[in-house]
Protein backbone atom coordinates (compact mmCIF):
# COMPACT_ATOMS: atom_id res chain seq x y z
CA UNK A 1 0.00 0.00 0.00
CA UNK A 2 2.67 2.56 0.75
CA UNK A 3 4.70 1.65 -2.34
CA UNK A 4 1.68 2.17 -4.15
CA UNK A 5 0.73 5.76 -2.56
CA UNK A 6 4.66 6.80 -3.22
CA UNK A 7 4.42 5.51 -6.37
CA UNK A 8 1.12 7.38 -7.68
CA UNK A 9 2.64 10.55 -6.16
CA UNK A 10 5.56 10.04 -8.02
CA UNK A 11 3.44 10.00 -11.00
CA UNK A 12 1.66 13.15 -9.86
CA UNK A 13 4.66 15.45 -10.35
CA UNK A 14 4.96 14.98 -14.19
CA UNK A 15 1.28 15.98 -14.81
CA UNK A 16 1.12 19.10 -12.22
CA UNK A 17 3.81 20.30 -14.08
CA UNK A 18 2.86 20.00 -17.41
CA UNK A 19 -0.49 21.63 -15.84
CA UNK A 20 2.06 24.34 -14.93
CA UNK A 21 4.55 25.07 -17.89
CA UNK A 22 0.44 25.29 -19.81
CA UNK A 23 -0.86 27.43 -17.28
CA UNK A 24 2.44 29.58 -17.34
CA UNK A 25 2.15 29.63 -21.81
CA UNK A 26 -1.05 31.16 -21.50
CA UNK A 27 -0.77 33.83 -18.96
CA UNK A 28 3.10 34.91 -19.64
CA UNK A 29 3.86 33.90 -23.56
CA UNK A 30 -0.21 34.70 -25.19
CA UNK A 31 -0.93 36.88 -22.76
CA UNK A 32 2.35 38.56 -22.31
CA UNK A 33 3.21 40.65 -19.05
CA UNK A 34 3.15 44.22 -21.31
CA UNK A 35 -0.64 43.01 -22.02
CA UNK A 36 -1.12 42.74 -18.30
CA UNK A 37 0.56 45.85 -17.54
CA UNK A 38 -1.52 47.99 -20.10
CA UNK A 39 -4.68 45.93 -18.44
CA UNK A 40 -4.91 47.14 -15.01
CA UNK A 41 -2.92 50.45 -15.95
CA UNK A 42 -6.42 50.70 -17.59
CA UNK A 43 -5.60 54.10 -19.99
CA UNK A 44 -5.71 53.72 -23.72
CA UNK A 45 -2.53 55.56 -24.37
CA UNK A 46 -0.09 53.93 -21.91
CA UNK A 47 3.56 55.65 -21.21
CA UNK A 48 6.22 52.87 -21.85
CA UNK A 49 7.76 54.02 -18.46
CA UNK A 50 4.40 53.32 -16.60
CA UNK A 51 4.71 49.73 -18.19
CA UNK A 52 8.51 48.93 -16.93
CA UNK A 53 7.42 50.20 -13.38
CA UNK A 54 4.41 48.07 -13.31
CA UNK A 55 6.15 44.99 -14.13
CA UNK A 56 9.22 45.82 -11.94
CA UNK A 57 6.75 46.43 -8.86
CA UNK A 58 5.26 43.10 -9.20
CA UNK A 59 7.86 40.83 -10.23
CA UNK A 60 7.15 40.52 -14.06
CA UNK A 61 10.69 42.15 -15.45
CA UNK A 62 12.39 39.55 -15.19
CA UNK A 63 13.36 37.37 -18.65
CA UNK A 64 10.71 34.32 -18.80
CA UNK A 65 12.74 31.14 -18.72
CA UNK A 66 16.60 31.93 -18.83
CA UNK A 67 18.44 35.16 -17.53
CA UNK A 68 21.19 35.29 -19.51
CA UNK A 69 22.39 38.61 -17.27
CA UNK A 70 23.24 36.05 -14.17
CA UNK A 71 25.34 33.43 -13.65
CA UNK A 72 25.48 29.79 -12.30
CA UNK A 73 22.20 29.04 -10.66
CA UNK A 74 20.70 32.09 -10.67
CA UNK A 75 20.39 32.36 -14.98
CA UNK A 76 17.35 29.60 -13.47
CA UNK A 77 16.14 30.84 -10.55
CA UNK A 78 16.55 34.76 -11.34
CA UNK A 79 13.67 34.09 -14.28
CA UNK A 80 9.85 34.77 -14.37
CA UNK A 81 9.26 30.79 -14.45
CA UNK A 82 10.87 29.92 -11.50
CA UNK A 83 9.31 32.66 -9.15
CA UNK A 84 5.64 32.44 -10.51
CA UNK A 85 5.38 29.18 -11.59
CA UNK A 86 8.10 26.62 -9.55
CA UNK A 87 7.16 28.43 -6.41
CA UNK A 88 3.68 27.14 -6.52
CA UNK A 89 5.09 23.40 -5.95
CA UNK A 90 6.10 24.69 -2.80
CA UNK A 91 2.61 26.03 -2.17
CA UNK A 92 3.88 29.78 -1.84
CA UNK A 93 1.38 31.44 -3.68
CA UNK A 94 2.81 34.68 -3.52
CA UNK A 95 0.89 38.50 -3.78
CA UNK A 96 -2.11 39.18 -5.70
CA UNK A 97 -1.87 42.01 -8.60
CA UNK A 98 -3.19 43.91 -6.22
CA UNK A 99 -1.10 43.33 -3.31
CA UNK A 100 -2.96 41.02 -1.30
CA UNK A 101 -1.44 37.99 0.36
CA UNK A 102 -2.86 34.96 -1.97
CA UNK A 103 -2.40 32.19 0.93
CA UNK A 104 -3.95 34.10 3.52
CA UNK A 105 -7.04 34.82 1.25
CA UNK A 106 -7.35 31.30 0.43
CA UNK A 107 -7.36 30.81 4.51
CA UNK A 108 -9.92 32.48 5.14
CA UNK A 109 -12.12 31.67 2.37
CA UNK A 110 -11.71 28.28 2.21
CA UNK A 111 -14.06 27.91 5.50
CA UNK A 112 -17.42 29.47 3.71
CA UNK A 113 -17.02 27.10 0.48
CA UNK A 114 -16.68 23.93 2.57
CA UNK A 115 -19.74 25.30 5.15
CA UNK A 116 -21.75 25.48 1.89
CA UNK A 117 -20.25 22.36 -0.11
CA UNK A 118 -20.04 19.96 2.76
CA UNK A 119 -24.12 19.87 3.40
CA UNK A 120 -25.00 19.97 -0.04
CA UNK A 121 -22.78 17.34 -0.92
CA UNK A 122 -24.23 14.74 1.76
CA UNK A 123 -27.81 15.13 1.79
CA UNK A 124 -27.60 15.29 -1.82
CA UNK A 125 -26.15 11.88 -1.48
CA UNK A 126 -28.57 11.01 1.15
CA UNK A 127 -31.05 12.10 -1.17
CA UNK A 128 -30.21 10.77 -4.80
CA UNK A 129 -29.60 7.47 -3.35
CA UNK A 130 -32.57 7.27 -1.82
CA UNK A 131 -35.26 8.09 -4.52
CA UNK A 132 -32.82 6.17 -6.90
CA UNK A 133 -33.46 2.55 -4.70
CA UNK A 134 -37.13 4.03 -4.64
CA UNK A 135 -37.19 3.80 -8.06
CA UNK A 136 -35.53 0.44 -8.53
CA UNK A 137 -37.82 -0.55 -5.90
CA UNK A 138 -41.01 0.28 -7.79
CA UNK A 139 -39.36 -0.86 -11.10
CA UNK A 140 -41.25 -0.99 -14.23
CA UNK A 141 -44.42 0.58 -12.31
CA UNK A 142 -46.18 4.38 -12.60
CA UNK A 143 -44.22 5.28 -9.72
CA UNK A 144 -40.84 4.33 -11.42
CA UNK A 145 -42.21 6.10 -14.88
CA UNK A 146 -42.96 9.09 -13.24
CA UNK A 147 -39.84 9.01 -11.58
CA UNK A 148 -37.78 9.34 -14.28
CA UNK A 149 -39.73 11.47 -16.30
CA UNK A 150 -39.39 14.11 -13.64
CA UNK A 151 -35.19 13.88 -13.24
CA UNK A 152 -35.32 14.38 -16.98
CA UNK A 153 -36.97 17.40 -16.43
CA UNK A 154 -35.04 18.62 -13.07
CA UNK A 155 -32.27 17.76 -15.78
CA UNK A 156 -33.20 20.15 -18.21
CA UNK A 157 -33.63 23.01 -16.56
CA UNK A 158 -30.63 25.37 -15.88
CA UNK A 159 -29.22 25.72 -12.32
CA UNK A 160 -29.67 29.48 -12.60
CA UNK A 161 -33.18 29.12 -12.63
CA UNK A 162 -33.28 27.21 -9.33
CA UNK A 163 -30.98 30.12 -7.54
CA UNK A 164 -33.42 32.83 -9.00
CA UNK A 165 -35.84 31.09 -8.62
CA UNK A 166 -35.12 30.15 -4.86
CA UNK A 167 -34.18 33.67 -4.33
CA UNK A 168 -37.27 35.05 -5.34
CA UNK A 169 -39.66 32.54 -3.15
CA UNK A 170 -38.01 31.59 -0.06
CA UNK A 171 -36.23 34.50 0.20
CA UNK A 172 -37.81 37.56 -1.23
CA UNK A 173 -41.48 36.47 -1.38
CA UNK A 174 -41.95 34.40 1.91
CA UNK A 175 -38.48 36.06 3.73
CA UNK A 176 -37.87 32.51 5.38
CA UNK A 177 -33.90 33.28 4.67
CA UNK A 178 -31.63 36.05 3.64
CA UNK A 179 -31.59 36.11 -0.25
CA UNK A 180 -27.59 36.71 0.15
CA UNK A 181 -25.06 37.53 2.61
CA UNK A 182 -23.23 35.80 5.02
CA UNK A 183 -21.79 35.63 8.92
CA UNK A 184 -19.27 34.15 10.53
CA UNK A 185 -20.12 31.15 13.14
CA UNK A 186 -23.29 29.52 13.72
CA UNK A 187 -25.59 33.25 12.37
CA UNK A 188 -24.19 31.59 8.90
CA UNK A 189 -26.62 29.09 8.80
CA UNK A 190 -29.39 31.25 8.29
CA UNK A 191 -27.13 31.86 5.04
CA UNK A 192 -26.63 28.94 3.87
CA UNK A 193 -29.69 26.79 3.92
CA UNK A 194 -31.06 28.56 0.78
CA UNK A 195 -28.24 27.61 -1.12
CA UNK A 196 -27.99 24.10 0.08
CA UNK A 197 -31.44 23.35 -0.68
CA UNK A 198 -30.96 24.65 -4.24
CA UNK A 199 -27.98 22.72 -4.70
CA UNK A 200 -29.56 19.66 -3.31
CA UNK A 201 -32.59 20.34 -5.57
CA UNK A 202 -30.81 21.17 -8.83
CA UNK A 203 -28.52 17.97 -8.53
CA UNK A 204 -31.64 15.38 -7.93
CA UNK A 205 -32.19 14.90 -11.41
CA UNK A 206 -29.19 14.05 -12.42
CA UNK A 207 -27.93 12.22 -9.35
CA UNK A 208 -30.72 10.02 -8.90
CA UNK A 209 -30.86 9.12 -12.69
CA UNK A 210 -27.10 7.79 -12.52
CA UNK A 211 -27.96 5.81 -9.10
CA UNK A 212 -30.82 4.32 -10.38
CA UNK A 213 -29.09 3.03 -13.12
CA UNK A 214 -26.37 1.49 -11.23
CA UNK A 215 -28.59 -0.30 -9.38
CA UNK A 216 -30.92 -1.66 -12.19
CA UNK A 217 -27.34 -3.10 -13.19
CA UNK A 218 -26.95 -4.98 -9.71
CA UNK A 219 -30.48 -6.38 -10.08
CA UNK A 220 -29.68 -8.48 -12.72
CA UNK A 221 -26.45 -10.18 -11.07
CA UNK A 222 -26.14 -13.70 -9.49
CA UNK A 223 -26.02 -12.96 -6.00
CA UNK A 224 -29.27 -11.19 -6.14
CA UNK A 225 -30.65 -13.94 -7.70
CA UNK A 226 -29.02 -15.95 -4.65
CA UNK A 227 -30.25 -13.88 -1.93
CA UNK A 228 -34.06 -13.74 -3.32
CA UNK A 229 -33.95 -17.75 -3.80
CA UNK A 230 -32.87 -17.53 0.58
CA UNK A 231 -35.93 -15.79 1.17
CA UNK A 232 -35.10 -12.07 1.12
CA UNK A 233 -37.13 -9.26 0.75
CA UNK A 234 -36.37 -6.62 -1.81
CA UNK A 235 -35.78 -4.53 0.56
CA UNK A 236 -33.31 -6.02 2.33
CA UNK A 237 -31.48 -7.11 -1.19
CA UNK A 238 -31.68 -3.82 -2.26
CA UNK A 239 -30.53 -1.75 1.00
CA UNK A 240 -28.08 -4.93 2.16
CA UNK A 241 -26.95 -6.49 -0.76
CA UNK A 242 -27.08 -4.14 -4.01
CA UNK A 243 -26.34 -0.66 -2.62
CA UNK A 244 -23.21 -2.32 -0.93
CA UNK A 245 -22.05 -3.68 -4.25
CA UNK A 246 -22.13 -0.18 -6.24
CA UNK A 247 -20.67 1.59 -3.86
CA UNK A 248 -17.29 1.07 -6.27
CA UNK A 249 -18.98 3.59 -9.36
CA UNK A 250 -20.76 5.55 -6.17
CA UNK A 251 -17.47 5.97 -4.47
CA UNK A 252 -15.30 6.94 -7.47
CA UNK A 253 -17.72 10.00 -8.25
CA UNK A 254 -17.96 11.13 -4.45
CA UNK A 255 -14.10 11.11 -3.83
CA UNK A 256 -13.07 12.74 -6.90
CA UNK A 257 -15.53 16.10 -6.40
CA UNK A 258 -14.42 16.04 -2.44
CA UNK A 259 -10.95 17.63 -3.53
CA UNK A 260 -13.18 19.81 -5.70
CA UNK A 261 -15.19 21.46 -2.74
CA UNK A 262 -12.15 23.23 -1.08
CA UNK A 263 -12.50 24.98 -5.01
CA UNK A 264 -16.04 26.37 -4.01
CA UNK A 265 -18.76 26.77 -5.87
CA UNK A 266 -18.60 29.52 -8.84
CA UNK A 267 -22.16 30.31 -9.30
CA UNK A 268 -23.35 29.60 -6.09
CA UNK A 269 -20.97 31.46 -4.33
CA UNK A 270 -21.34 34.75 -6.67
CA UNK A 271 -25.04 34.65 -6.75
CA UNK A 272 -25.49 34.39 -2.63
CA UNK A 273 -22.53 36.79 -2.06
CA UNK A 274 -20.39 33.81 -0.14
CA UNK A 275 -16.75 35.12 -0.01
CA UNK A 276 -15.49 31.50 -0.54
CA UNK A 277 -13.01 30.03 -3.04
CA UNK A 278 -15.47 30.30 -5.65
CA UNK A 279 -16.45 33.38 -5.68
CA UNK A 280 -12.93 34.61 -4.96
CA UNK A 281 -11.78 33.41 -8.37
CA UNK A 282 -14.69 34.68 -10.32
CA UNK A 283 -13.37 38.43 -8.60
CA UNK A 284 -10.28 37.74 -10.13
CA UNK A 285 -11.33 36.98 -13.47
CA UNK A 286 -13.48 40.33 -13.70
CA UNK A 287 -10.50 41.81 -11.85
CA UNK A 288 -8.08 40.48 -14.48
CA UNK A 289 -5.92 39.63 -11.27
CA UNK A 290 -3.71 36.80 -13.32
CA UNK A 291 -2.24 35.66 -10.05
CA UNK A 292 -4.86 34.14 -8.12
CA UNK A 293 -6.08 32.71 -11.45
CA UNK A 294 -2.97 31.04 -11.95
CA UNK A 295 -2.73 29.91 -8.22
CA UNK A 296 -6.01 28.51 -7.83
CA UNK A 297 -5.98 26.51 -11.12
CA UNK A 298 -2.69 24.70 -9.61
CA UNK A 299 -4.26 23.80 -6.69
CA UNK A 300 -7.55 22.88 -8.30
CA UNK A 301 -4.90 20.16 -10.12
CA UNK A 302 -3.21 19.34 -6.81
CA UNK A 303 -6.89 18.63 -5.48
CA UNK A 304 -7.64 16.51 -8.28
CA UNK A 305 -4.49 13.92 -8.63
CA UNK A 306 -5.02 14.02 -4.51
CA UNK A 307 -8.81 13.23 -5.63
CA UNK A 308 -7.98 10.44 -7.90
CA UNK A 309 -5.56 8.86 -5.48
CA UNK A 310 -7.95 8.61 -2.69
CA UNK A 311 -10.57 7.12 -5.36
CA UNK A 312 -7.81 4.10 -5.67
CA UNK A 313 -7.40 3.81 -2.18
CA UNK A 314 -11.17 3.66 -1.16
CA UNK A 315 -11.51 0.70 -3.33
CA UNK A 316 -9.87 -1.40 -1.60
CA UNK A 317 -12.13 -0.62 1.73
CA UNK A 318 -15.45 -1.52 0.05
CA UNK A 319 -13.94 -4.64 -2.05
CA UNK A 320 -11.94 -6.86 -0.82
CA UNK A 321 -10.89 -8.53 -4.25
CA UNK A 322 -8.73 -4.97 -5.26
CA UNK A 323 -5.46 -4.91 -5.08
CA UNK A 324 -3.27 -2.44 -5.03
Amino acid sequence: MITYIIRRILYAFPILLGVNILTFILFFIINTPDDMARMHLGQKHVQQDAITQWKVNHGYDKPLFINSEQTGLQQLTDTIFFNKSLSLFMFNFGNSDAGRDISYDIQQRMQPSLALAVPTLLVGLLVNITFALLLVFFRASYIDIVGVILCIILMSISALFYIIGGQYIIGKLFHLVPISGYHEGLSSIKFLVLPVIIGVISGIGSGTRWYRTLFLEEINKDYVRTARAKGLSEARVLFLHVLKNAMIPILTGVVIILPLLFMGSLLMESFFAIPGLGSYTIDAINQQDFAIVRAMVFLGSVLYVLGLLLTDISYTLVDPRVKL
